[in-house]
């Protein structure tokens, strides 16, 4: 479509912000203002209490429920067109029992009262057949009733009531801003959630949550005609969860002013500057010096140690990986329990504390309780460089000594049965005042490396390698020309344990992903990690562009 045409079909009347949407459950559509009116608490609970009635009759000992509503917009831009606008609702019941010391789980996309109860004996008898096979009853942590409660992501201007019309025409400014700056080709995308999740269960807690989460990914692709080289340069902003506020522009100019680079990408996004910057890197990434192989002291950006974060020390700490219950994407884990029971596993040096949670504002795992009403909490993975803890659910905790859930319980629909899936998992700041140009000040032989690029990791989430979006020699102290082709490999424990200088408070800031699959069949979620800029001495980097051999 092209812009012209798009945008005088979007600039109708403000009701018509969300295409109207085809609803499975009732077979029609329902129309664009309705989306923004959840359905009533008391309807939620009249059919949560029916579901677990239904159960508890039919033999459960244990009942959850889970209500969700969940809302989607897509929006997709290349150059100065709208590619694609997606706008998806998709509502019903999971109901998850326990009978005979065995799970059973059943689904239904009908807010019926009777399909409800249906559902909820249907959740019997499959865990009635599952316990034929199960060797051990489920045991699961205590968890205290909570009653009655709330939560939502905090936010002062909510997505759905902004006009397509007004996000196409940020995201084609984007595009407009990187193609003059020097780019040949721009994509502009932006992602937008919105998960109405009411929690019920027999251990008498009735949990209603309002989550939303935001992504505006940006590539920018410059091209030279003459060589036919080109290089692309990706953003460098972070999902977040919270509202369209992100992209005040007059937000992120104070920000700029107030922390400069270190806050641009954390409260407030101007998506239109940074495809600027992003059209002019990739031109001059054409023609940056290709890295000569070695070992290099590496300054990580946040941006760039969050997916490192993610795949080394994230998914390794998932106790289902530990046990060996969960081995899709990428594997078990390295960490295996008598590492935790040594209570001296070297995972990394003594300034390593890696801290795992659920509360941090404007991250993606912040919600107020987890997918079995667990409250949302902090808790140490790496403490002083020891591995000292995991990341569990009601169900494992027991099998680490704890007393109660993590809180790690995570389903991404309500016809999904939950599990286990990453909190936000963070490397805590320095301790001692450090700025990245101190850090840096210290290098004699280095790469500066910002922003995430290609990954590869093995079945034990041991040996890896990275790439990143920018590079930069670093030589006697200072920061020196651009680099190309530039990935560093290492495994999980050399790595950390080559931690030499993490900087302060002031340079912490999360990165994230917005879509981290896992499980048979497989779910998405979605998770923040957080860093300062950190140095790690005499890692293995290789040139991507030269041949092996």
């Amino acid at each position: 479509m092209e812009r012209r045409t798009f945008l005088k079909i979007g600039g109708g009347a403000a009701g018509s912000y969300l295409s109207p949407i085809f609803v499975p459950v009732f077979g029609n559509a329902i129309a664009a203002e309705d989306l923004m009116a959840p359905m009533a608490v008391a309807a939620k609970k009249a059919l949560a209490d029916v579901a677990m009635n239904a159960a508890t009759k039919a033999g459960a000992s244990y009942c959850d429920v889970r209500i969700g509503r969940y809302l989607n917009q897509f929006i997709t831009t290349r150059d100065l067109n709208v590619d694609n606008v997606v706008n998806t609702e998709s509502s019903g019941i999971g109901v998850r029992v326990i009978a005979g010391g065995a799970y059973g789980f059943a689904s239904t996309n009908s807010m019926a009262p009777d399909a409800v109860a249906t559902a909820a004996r249907q959740a019997v008898a499959i865990a009635r057949a599952n316990a034929r096979l199960q060797t051990e009853p489920v045991q699961l942590a205590p968890v205290k009733g909570v009653g009655e409660v709330r939560w939502a992501t905090p936010f002062t201007r909510d997505w759905r009531a902004v006009p397509v019309k007004d996000k196409a025409e940020m995201l084609i400014a984007a595009n407009m801003a990187g193609l003059d700056a020097g780019a040949s080709f721009m994509t502009a995308n932006l992602f937008q959630v919105n998960q109405q999740k009411y929690f019920a269960s027999t251990d008498g807690s009735y949990i209603d949550q309002d989550i939303h989460r935001l992504w505006a990914p940006i590539n920018a692709t410059a091209v030279d005609k003459a060589s036919g080289k080109f290089r692309s340069r990706a953003g460098l902003a972070s999902p977040v969860g919270m509202g369209y506020e992100y992209f005040d522009a007059r937000a992120a100019d104070k920000v700029k002013a107030a922390g400069g680079v270190a806050t641009l990408y954390t409260r407030s996004y101007d998506i239109v500057e940074e495809a600027r910057i992003a059209g002019r890197q990739a031109r001059e990434k054409i023609g940056a010096k290709s890295v000569e192989p070695g070992k290099y002291d590496l300054v990580l950006s946040p941006e760039n140690l969050f997916l490192t974060i993610h795949e080394s020390v994230g998914h390794p700490t998932e106790l289902d990986r530990v046990l060996g219950y969960e081995a899709n994407y990428a594997g078990t884990s390295f960490c295996t329990l008598d590492k935790w029971e040594s209570k001296k596993f070297k995972f990394g040096s003594e300034r390593v504390n890696i801290i795992a949670d659920k509360t941090t504002p404007g991250s993606l795992g912040a919600v107020g309780y987890d997918d079995e009403g667990v409250a949302s909490k902090r808790w140490d993975i790496i403490r002083d460089g020891i591995l000292v803890n995991y990341q569990a659910t009601r169900d494992q905790a027991h099998i680490i000594g704890e007393k109660e859930s993590h809180g790690c319980s995570y389903a991404d629909s309500w016809s999904s049965v939950q599990f286990q899936r990453m909190p936000n998992v963070s490397l805590a700041a320095g301790k001692t005042p450090l700025t990245p140009d101190d850090m840096v000040k210290d290098v004699k032989k280095g790469i500066y490396v910002l922003g995430r690029g290609s990954y590869s990791i093995d079945q034990q989430r041991y040996n890896f390698q990275f790439g990143g979006q920018l590079y930069f020699e670093i030589k006697d102290g200072k920061i020196g020309q651009m680099l190309e082709d530039v990935a560093y490999q290492s495994n999980t424990q050399e790595f950390w344990n080559a931690c030499s200088a993490i900087c302060d408070q002031r340079d912490w800031r999360m990165g994230g992903s917005f879509f981290d699959g896992k499980g048979q069949p497989s779910q998405v979620s979605a998770v923040s990690h957080g860093s300062s800029t950190t140095r790690f001495n005499g890692i293995n980097v290789i040139n991507t562009a030269r041949k092996v051999g």
